[in-house]
Formats: structure tokens, C-alpha cells, sequence
């Protein structure tokens, strides 16, 4: 059984291409039910917080906390396990996704905007859920599960090779 999910979303940047609110819930809350296939779900109430952002914010997040100059497409900082009132919403984690970076990368890909957005945020909803892809094993851990999740929301497996 899915445990609830909270999102809360803080735009930034609000570049034309940036889904709506309903849109990124939808996302997260779809990622976590399909992280439940590897018994890796949210334990109890959690809340995921979205920020979209610019350029310059992502590059420097990504130059505080992961000491590289670029900027990133989405970044995940998991929250420190702390109890909370009982039954009340524990925070999972904070999402920075950057808007320009994302709208570049589905045009430059070829893919949908929207099923590139929804992506990131699958892909950083599970970070929050501790998936990482350093490991080779891993990687295919959290890869099935984000086919999984955006299969579940109409979309295409954001990796496969389409001959142009």
C-alpha cells in the first residue's frame, strides 16, 4: 500500500515549459508507488518539496553540495530521518530541478517536454528514496523503476534508442 505523499512546489522560474503543480504531485506520487516493487517505499505520511529554478541557482547548488561548476537537470537532497507527531507528514527530501536545462534537453533529445519533465521528477523522487545510480546494479535497480513510474503515467522508457 502507497504511503502518502505530500508535494509541495516552489517555481523560481517560471519558464512557459514548466508543468503544473497537479502535474509534478502526479509524477512523485506515481514514483513512489512504483518504487513499492522493490519494497523500497515511503514509510508513513512523507513530503517531497519542488523547487524549479534557473541556471544560475542549480549551478550554484551543484557547486555547494557536489563541488561541480556545471548545472545539473535535477538535483535530490534526501531530509535526515527525524520523528515527527504521530501519523503527521515526515519531510523526504527537497527536488531542485532546472527548468531551462530540462526544456533544452527534451528539445535536444527529441523528446516530449512533458515526458522529460516527468522524468526528473521520478528520477529525483526516487534519489529522496535512496535509488542511486553509481553502481552499475544499481543503476538498473533505479532505471527499472523509473520505466516503471513513467510507463504508469503514459509515457516512454526515457532510455531506449530510437533510430532517426
Amino acid at each position: 500500500m502507497a504511503a502518502t505523499l505530500g508535494v509541495n512546489v516552489l517555481k523560481t522560474d517560471t519558464n512557459d515549459g514548466v508543468p503544473d503543480d497537479a502535474f509534478l504531485h502526479r509524477a512523485a506520487v506515481t514514483a513512489a508507488a512504483a518504487a513499492e516493487a522493490d519494497q523500497a517505499g515511503f514509510s508513513g505520511p512523507r513530503e517531497v518539496a519542488i523547487s524549479i529554478v534557473a541556471v544560475d541557482e542549480s549551478q550554484a547548488l551543484n557547486a555547494q553540495w557536489r563541488d561541480k561548476d556545471t548545472p545539473p537537470n535535477v538535483l535530490a537532497f534526501p531530509a535526515p530521518d527525524m520523528p515527527g507527531p504521530p501519523g503527521a507528514p515526515v519531510p523526504a527530501g527537497d527536488i531542485v530541478i532546472c527548468a531551462e536545462i530540462v526544456s533544452r534537453e527534451a528539445r535536444d533529445q527529441g523528446k516530449a517536454p512533458a515526458a522529460h519533465w516527468a522524468h526528473m521528477v521520478v528520477h529525483g523522487t526516487l534519489h529522496l528514496m535512496g535509488y542511486d545510480h553509481i553502481e552499475e546494479e544499481d543503476a538498473a535497480v533505479m532505471e527499472a523503476a523509473e520505466r516503471r513510474a513513467l510507463a504508469a503515467l503514459g509515457f516512454e522508457d526515457p532510455y531506449a534508442v530510437h533510430d532517426t
